[in-house]
């Protein structure tokens, strides 16, 4: 049973929910083209608190997406959020990006799988079955034509995420549905955090890192 304020900046979606015994209570996001974090997360954290009447000191736990993703956009979030923790002496909770991208299916049957555009053909993708249970761990992997071929001969696959557009267009199969335009949210980090706040399950606020994948390639200016 906890009050929890929720950071998601893994993506060009800047999101902050405020959640009650994993309930969204308020919800803000921004999903402009550019990243707009920097100028809008304390922004929305600050919007958050003032339309639920609420003051930062009563919340018990402060969760944040730890990715993958964005390296900046995981940078300011959770930079902002062990901020907030280290000024509130409340726990950090961390939430992996893809698992609750995943929890925005809803499905009955088949396999559930998250993907975030990573670099040229490239996501970070991750594999749930329709229980919202982990089948295969997170990794960066390189798409093509025959990509998930042995799933889809033989399960629904539902692909969600920035991954889709380019996924969409090397995969035709039957089986293969298509989710388009969803983007990781605050809204779904709700109901996890809750689960592990009543597991005391946060992390150290003086040394957690984000769950970068891979390692930061700053790319030159072309000339």
């Amino acid at each position: 049973m906890a009050l929890v304020l929720n950071i998601e900046t893994a993506t060009t979606n800047c999101s902050v929910s405020l959640s009650k015994d994993g309930e969204t209570l308020v919800l803000k996001e921004d999903n402009s083209l550019g990243y707009s974090h920097a100028e809008t997360l304390h922004l929305f954290i600050d919007e958050v608190f003032k339309i639920s009447k609420l003051k930062p000191s009563e919340i018990d736990a402060v969760a944040v997406s730890k990715g993958p993703g964005s390296y900046t956009g995981l940078r300011i979030g959770v930079s902002s959020a062990k901020g907030l923790c280290f000024a509130l002496e409340k726990p950090l909770i961390s939430i992996s990006t893809l698992e609750s991208l995943a929890h925005q299916v809803k499905a009955t049957d088949g396999l559930i799988i998250p993907m975030l555009d990573a670099r040229r053909m490239e996501v970070y993708s991750a594999i749930y079955n329709q229980n919202l249970e982990l089948q295969r761990e997170i990794k960066a992997e390189i798409l093509s034509e025959e990509s998930y071929s042995e799933l889809l001969d033989f399960n629904k696959v539902y692909f969600i995420g920035d991954g889709v557009e380019k996924t969409k267009a090397l995969i035709s199969h039957s089986n293969a549905f298509f989710i388009e335009g969803k983007l990781p949210s605050a809204n779904e980090m709700s109901l996890l955090a809750e689960m592990k706040y009543k597991k005391s399950d946060t992390e150290d606020v003086a040394y957690f890192e984000p769950y970068y994948l891979k390692d930061f390639v700053a790319l030159k200016k072309k000339q």
